[in-house]
């Protein structure tokens, strides 16, 4: 018996294509995922969590020097000019440099560190490069590390950070 349609190959077929589309597919979706996992790992969990908690009695003592010192700074940020202007009040003691730290809550590799040079009594000035909006945990901190101001910033215009009175 003859069969009056030509037989062609197997993969001139739609039906077994269509059959390892759904594996495919699946295959691909993993290897995306293992990418984005991989590329955004998570920096939650720190190794020296020991370390870390004791430097919280640290960090208290900073944060009760501040208090002590009457410590108030006013931020301005210039994001057309890439600025950040600090005003700080109080009796600091005239320190030629502070540092401002942005802490993103969630990615570490976002954090940012600024030098801030003083300008005028009481007024200093660095260079901050753009920041997404986002709730940036802020520190404000003398040359020395002997005091601290901390305070929470959402991305856009000044905020005002003071110490606990």
């Amino acid at each position: 018996m003859e069969s009056r349609h030509p037989s062609t190959p197997w993969y001139r077929e739609p039906w077994p294509w269509l059959l390892m589309l759904g594996p495919a597919l699946v295959v691909v979706a993993g290897i995306n995922l293992m990418v984005v996992a991989f590329a955004g790992a998570d920096a939650l969990v720190a190794d020296d969590y020991y370390k870390q908690g004791l430097g919280i009695n640290r960090s208290l003592a900073r944060d009760a020097l501040a208090r002590e010192l009457r410590l108030a700074a006013s931020v301005q940020v210039d994001a057309a000019h890439d600025r950040v202007r600090v005003a700080l009040d109080g009796a600091s003691g005239a320190s030629p440099a502070l540092k401002l730290l942005l802490r993103h809550p969630t990615r570490a590799a976002e954090d940012r560190a600024v030098a801030l040079a003083r300008v005028a009594p009481g007024v200093y000035e660095g260079r901050l490069q753009p920041v997404a909006p986002s709730a940036w945990r802020v520190q404000l901190e003398d040359g020395e590390v002997r005091w601290r101001l901390a305070g929470r910033w959402s991305g856009a215009g000044g905020f005002t950070l003071e110490s606990a009175r």
